[in-house]
């Protein structure tokens, strides 16, 4: 007999569902289900209502209940165990992983606007660190700089611990979402860093750039570690396209983004 905690959750939920009436009757079932976690009315961890409970509330059939489960299931959004279930699952940044990784797999410029996202996100991040580093966070941070010093000639072990200083700046900042967007892109940054970093000078310019960022969180200047951070990551970008196999153009960061448009463009009109 379920027990009366079931029984009120299941009438909770059963207010908030309306029956499918979209042709894609998984689509419906899935896009409801979000939004009940959205909502906060189905939290991480909690179990779904039977099967029974749902296609009856949905007014849908097993199977296609069973679709939308399965969908939700892969992504990470839920949770199937055999004997306990369908729940939310608890770990979050599961499904917002797959999904960047599934945009990385199938857009072919998107370097560029992970490299965007992160000039808009990680100056925030080294401001924070410089507010609230404390000394054993400043000794770690200076461990990383004499590591990717004694990797200055060694450009693959210089650009995973190049992706190691962002990720431990995100760390002491306790900015979990930037760590999260770090660590999910780190394997398609970490190959354009191994390709930017064939360029000449480019390795000791990257570690002058982060030795900046480092000397400024320890004078705890969040304005100048901030600073430092945008420089770094334009300049990084700025050499990542000068890598390609196009012409190089000289300039500042605006010229050089403005003139791959017009290449891009150049190119999709002769295709």
């Amino acid at each position: 007999m379920p027990k009366k905690s079931q029984i009120s959750r299941a009438s909770r939920l059963k207010s908030k569902i309306r029956p499918v009436e979209r042709t894609s009757i998984s689509d419906e079932i899935v896009e409801q289900i979000l939004a009940l976690i959205a909502s906060g009315d189905l939290k991480p961890g909690e179990r779904l209502p039977s099967e029974r409970e749902l296609c009856k509330n949905f007014n849908a059939g097993r199977s296609s209940l069973r679709e939308a489960l399965r969908c939700l299931s892969i992504v990470g959004v839920l949770t199937a165990r055999v004997g306990e279930g369908t729940s939310v699952a608890v770990n979050g940044g599961k499904f917002l992983g797959k999904i960047v990784k599934w945009r990385i797999i199938t857009e072919r410029h998107d370097i560029e606007d992970m490299m965007q996202v992160r000039i808009a996100l990680e100056g925030v991040t080294a401001a924070s660190v410089a507010m609230r580093a404390s000394e054993e966070d400043l000794a770690n941070l200076q461990e990383m700089i004499s590591k990717m010093e004694a990797a200055l000639n060694n450009e693959k072990a210089f650009a995973a611990l190049d992706l190691e200083f962002h990720i431990l700046l995100a760390t002491i900042s306790q900015n979990f979402l930037i760590y999260d967007l770090v660590a999910m892109i780190r394997g398609q940054l970490e190959k354009m860093l191994q390709k930017v970093l064939l360029l000449p000078n480019a390795v000791p310019l990257t570690f002058k750039e982060h030795v900046t960022i480092c000397n400024a969180i320890k004078r705890h200047d969040p304005v100048a570690a901030s600073e430092a951070m945008r420089k770094h990551l334009e300049s990084a970008l700025k050499r990542y396209l000068d890598s390609l196999a196009e012409p190089k153009v000289a300039g500042t960061y605006a010229e050089v983004r403005v003139a791959s448009k017009t290449r891009k463009r150049s190119v999709k009109a002769i295709a």
